[in-house]
């Protein structure tokens, strides 16, 4: 299978990297989990407060199964924090809840980067999960070809969702610090435990990204490499 070819090489940073934010979000998390906020405000309660103080009313905040599975949801207008998080009042509960209203406060000033994503999921869901099987009909079909460079093209749309998560995740995780110390949900000695969970969350977003970048570029090199030939 041309998945397995030498331009596999390239891959190995994104890997690395993966592997590397899979154990500091673990270790983070559970350090912090561990550690309780002096404040003793529980995941839930910080987030319901952070969106009353920005009048944000009508965003509910609800427990959801599973752990580390917190987001945002626009549409429904719901934080949906995983029951370590919502249950929680420890350091790793308060910035995961910070982080995820932030998102709210994103969608509620028109944050255009936030804007801009929600425009690519459906372009971005179609080129993650077809894009490369149009890619390999494209190789192993000459006939077909111009599904490799379609193929190509759709797994761009997936790229370039990656990259715009990156300053929107930024942006909630620097929102979060500003909003819990605003709030005084947070000692000055706790900051850097927060700090440190939300960071080592960023960094599974910036493998993310690194990966969707160099599984393109191989694509490229595969698909030149197709055409040397012909």
């Amino acid at each position: 299978m041309f998945f397995w070819d030498p331009t596999m090489v390239l891959l190995i940073p994104a890997i690395l990297l993966s592997l590397y934010a899979q154990f500091k979000i673990s270790s983070s998390f559970g350090k912090f989990s561990k550690v309780p906020s002096r404040a003793g405000y529980t995941g839930a309660q910080a987030a319901r407060a952070i969106l009353q103080s920005n009048g944000l009313y009508d965003v509910r905040v609800e427990p959801v199964g599973g752990r580390l599975s917190d987001h945002y949801d626009p549409r429904g207008r719901v934080v949906r924090l995983s029951e370590d998080v919502y249950y929680g009042n420890s350091l790793a509960s308060l910035a995961v809840a910070s982080h995820e209203t932030g998102h709210a406060l994103q969608d509620a000033t028109g944050y255009v980067p936030l804007q801009l994503r929600a425009t690519f999921v459906p372009v971005a869901s179609f080129g993650s999960s077809l894009g490369p099987i149009l890619i390999m009909v494209g190789l192993f079909l000459p006939s077909f070809g111009f599904l490799l460079d379609f193929g190509i093209l759709a797994f761009s749309f997936a790229v370039l969702f990656q990259l715009i998560t990156l300053p929107v995740e930024f942006n909630a995780s620097n929102r979060a610090m500003v909003l819990l110390q605003e709030n005084r949900m947070l000692g000055g000695d706790e900051v850097s435990g927060a700090r440190k969970v939300l960071n080592a969350a960023a960094l599974t977003y910036v493998a993310a990204a690194l990966a969707a970048v160099l599984n393109l570029a191989r694509f490229i090199l595969i698909a030149q490499g197709r055409n040397n030939d012909e």
